[in-house]
């Protein structure tokens, strides 16, 4: 399917790189850093498209696509598993689409696809397409386009720190390191936290418990939010403030969105958890996922099955 990728960019004059809705890093890396490639390398006329996010602002801005050109374009949708989390729907009315994703597959929706659970993240599949077939066909990488993925690896690795880290990552990493990434100027942005979320971080931490499971529950309410001034895409930022706790195993962030939904992040070290996202709305890794809970009785029975699971997996580790 690499060279499926490549033989489709060459067949379309007009290309429109999506991904999925509240970005990030990766999303916005694979999206942005497969334009630039293709920018740098052809004469297509190629688009970015979806909703800005002001925190990834620094990494891409998405171009405003005239409706017409819809339907003479070929749409690559990026990152993405399945058609709700698709940011925008106009991908619809494509020519052609191809999509190019690492997350389990919950259901095909393009033309063509390239999905490879293996890697880390669709920035780093599309490095090592770069490594594989574009280079050989005399593509070049650019700065930008190695900077934006290198930072969806990063992203996704949680700076090479997460299981999903292997050797092809950084191997990945190593070939975009050939071009100039300013690295303390990408930390700085992709890192930061403006004084408002660490005071909301402060008051969530202050209310972490941890179950005999080995399960802690991070809960945001809308007025907290509020207090704080901080997004619901921002706050996705404090999903690992408490990955380091001793005796860990898994965790939950719910957020609560303006209409009383609740976003729900769930991690883990070890029990598998994409199930539970999956029965919930969701979907995500195994160990990284995400769902949508309606109301406080789905908020009480994710959090139970999450117990659960990692009881059943601690019972499974004893001697």
């Amino acid at each position: 399917m690499k060279q499926n990728l490549l033989d489709t960019i060459e067949k379309h004059d007009t290309i429109i790189i999506v991904r999925h809705v509240r970005p990030d890093p990766d999303a916005f890396g694979s999206q942005k850093g497969l334009a630039e490639l293709i920018q740098l390398n052809t004469n297509k006329t190629v688009y970015v498209a979806g909703e800005d996010e002001p925190s990834l602002s620094f990494l891409a801005t998405m171009d405003n696509v005239p409706e017409d050109v819809w339907k003479s374009a070929l749409v690559i949708i990026c990152d993405t598993a399945n058609r709700e989390r698709i940011d925008g729907k106009q991908y619809e009315d494509a020519l052609a689409t191809f999509k190019v994703d690492h997350h389990p597959p919950i259901e095909q929706y393009a033309d063509e696809e390239w999905v490879d659970t293996e890697c880390s993240s669709t920035s780093e599949m599309v490095t090592r397409w770069y490594v594989d077939v574009a280079k050989p066909n005399g593509w070049k990488m650019s700065d930008a386009a190695a900077t934006l993925l290198y930072a969806g690896i990063v992203g996704d690795t949680g700076r090479f720190r997460h299981p999903n880290t292997t050797s092809d990552t950084l191997k990945a990493a190593s070939v975009l390191f050939e071009n100039n990434i300013d690295l303390r100027t990408l930390f700085a942005n992709l890192y930061k936290k403006p004084l408002q979320l660490v005071q909301l971080e402060g008051e969530v931490l202050s209310e972490v418990a941890l179950s005999e499971a080995g399960v802690s529950v991070m809960t945001i309410r809308r007025h907290q939010l509020d207090k704080y001034n901080v997004s619901v895409n921002e706050s996705s930022a404090l999903v690992h403030s408490i990955s380091d706790v001793e005796g860990l195993l898994a965790w939950v962030m719910f957020v609560e969105l303006s209409d009383g939904t609740f976003r729900v992040r769930l991690r883990s070290k070890a029990p598998v958890i994409n199930g539970l996202a999956e029965r919930y709305g969701g979907g995500g890794h195994p160990l990284a996922a995400g769902a949508l809970a309606k109301d406080e009785s789905e908020i009480a029975a994710i959090v139970s099955e999450l117990n659960a699971l990692a009881s059943s997996f601690k019972a499974n580790q004893t001697p």
